[in-house]
């Protein structure tokens, strides 16, 4: 794919402070020419086709409706013959005039946990960008591994990697490093107006990141604790965290150097002349402006105590009923930094400093919206069991056949599932009780079933990370999906390896 060329900028000209509010305005190539031209009239021909089928068995009239809304809407997106934010307003009329869903809980959509929580990292995202502490986070970086991009790309993975344990809140994690990846990427020539292929790389592996290596730790999720509970009350098998850990971090990590290696070299090549900063001076002139921003500000210490108490309640939310008497929730706990950082003496914020993307945020409430109704329809259930029955799952089938087949449809499931704690209780009993018909322990499929719950690295709607680092405009909903694709059948190829292999030795498969 081809990049767009960028002229070598001083560090002076270098944006640290993005503005992603504001739509950057960018050249269209021929090929989102012609899929915006094929691209609506194809949305309408999947909506008719899915909306005025014969309703199949099992399938609710209001079910069928919100797969044809979704199924219209999810071309679109990816097309782009509307901005995506007008395809999701769309989409909202759509789920109320065909009863899809009723317009209270369309409308309602802005009112939940997953958009305020967006709004509120935004906002301290901010604070991080005005008192220039992700500036100076961002010099250190690219003096450090900023030689080459593929050293950087790789830098961010281990960061990912180390922080991934300790805080389990994936959106946390990508507030942290979102304000010093909008830097990096124009080190190497790719802004929000003028994208490269190393800002499509940096952004999509960062992506990867925070949710496979969440698939490593039981605690990487609630969906994942959601998993092991049902596993434990529906069979008896204990899964500990050691068990967990054993049995995904290794394929975590090499599913996520494998993407780190192909992505530049293969999927979207980075140039010769984007290898390295394209910045004046290079990495003397990054380490001169370091040297230049002098010790740490009272305003970039005082950030970085705020963000610390809110990764601190991040990090600790299993212990706060025992030690305040209630819990901290995600929301609440960036909701405490963001009250003061707006606090008048010792805040760090007025509301004109707020870098808050609402165009993102309407986008965002179409697309839960529509996965919404199909969890509440009936529609996504109505799915699963279709596909499985479709494969034939029943007595008689080899382990290897049906294990393979859980596998991949567990991993791709995040296409048409919104949510990974709607996955976990739909998917994990109904693979346990196909195990338990079948013959074969439970813990056999439903634990390596568990382990794709939080590969959502295919659309922008997936997972808040991806909506956030969507919103930067560093790649496109088709760049995301086909490279989420590779990179899930990779992970899917790998847990079935591993089946026949490391989880064999685990004892976790037979």
């Amino acid at each position: 794919m081809a990049e767009s060329a960028a002229a070598s900028p001083s560090l002076k000209e270098i944006n640290f402070e993005t503005r992603l509010g504001t739509i950057p305005t960018k050249k269209e190539t021929s090929t989102q020419a012609i899929s915006k031209y094929i691209g609506f009239p194809l949305g309408c021909l999947v909506f008719a086709l899915l909306y005025y089928m014969p309703t199949p068995s099992g399938l609710s009239l209001q079910a069928q409706s919100a797969m044809a809304c979704f199924g219209a809407a999810l071309v679109w997106w990816i097309m782009e013959p509307f901005p995506t934010y007008a395809t999701s307003l769309i989409l909202l009329l759509l789920l109320t005039l065909t009863n899809a869903w009723t317009e209270k809980k369309v409308l309602g959509v802005l009112g939940m946990e997953v958009i305020w929580f967006n709004i509120l990292a935004f906002i301290l995202c901010s604070a991080l960008v005005k008192t220039k502490l992700s500036q100076r986070l961002a010099l250190m970086m690219g003096v450090k591994f900023g030689n080459k991009c593929m050293t950087m790309m790789l830098a961010f993975v281990g960061l990912h990697l180390l922080l991934a344990p300790f805080i389990p809140a994936t959106a946390a994690r990508t507030v942290m490093v979102l304000p010093m990846m909008l830097a990096i990427a124009q080190f190497y020539g790719s802004t929000s107006e003028n994208p490269n292929n190393v800002g499509v790389n940096l952004f999509q592996q960062n992506l990867q990141s925070i949710s496979i290596f969440s698939s490593a730790f039981v605690t990487g999720s609630t969906c994942n604790i959601i998993a092991a509970a049902f596993i434990f009350d529906m069979s008896g098998h204990k899964v500990y965290y050691s068990d967990w850990m054993f049995g995904m971090l290794p394929i975590a990590v090499i599913a996520m150097l494998i993407s780190w290696y192909i992505g530049p070299k293969y999927l979207y090549n980075v140039k010769e002349e984007h290898q390295k900063p394209v910045v004046q001076g290079g990495i003397e002139a990054m380490r001169d402006k370091l040297k230049d921003m002098g010790a740490l500000s009272f305003d970039e210490k005082k950030a970085a105590a705020i963000f610390l108490l809110v990764l601190f309640l991040w990090g600790t939310d299993r212990f706060h009923t025992s030690w305040f008497g209630f819990e901290i929730s995600e929301e609440m706990a960036a909701l405490v930094g963001v009250i003061i950082l707006f606090m008048p003496k010792i805040g760090l914020l007025k509301w004109n400093d707020c870098d808050i993307p609402w165009h993102v945020m309407i986008f965002s409430a179409g697309a839960y919206a529509g996965g919404l109704a199909l969890s509440e329809s009936g529609a996504a259930r109505w799915v699963v069991n279709v596909v499985f029955d479709i494969v034939g799952l029943k007595k008689g089938v080899s382990f290897a056949t049906v294990y393979s087949i859980v596998i991949i449809f567990c991993m791709f499931a995040h296409l048409f599932f919104t949510s990974k704690t709607m996955r976990a209780i739909i998917m994990i009993p109904i693979i346990i009780a196909i195990a338990q018909e079948l013959g074969f322990p439970p813990v056999a499929l439903a634990l390596p079933a568990a382990f794709t719950l939080t590969w959502v690295i295919t659309l922008p709607t997936n997972a808040k990370p991806n909506l956030i680092l969507y919103s930067t405009g560093q790649f496109t909903i088709g760049q995301n999906l086909v490279y989420g694709m590779i990179v899930c059948g990779i992970g899917a190829g790998l847990l079935i390896l591993a089946g026949f292999t490391w989880f064999r030795f685990l004892g976790i498969t037979p």
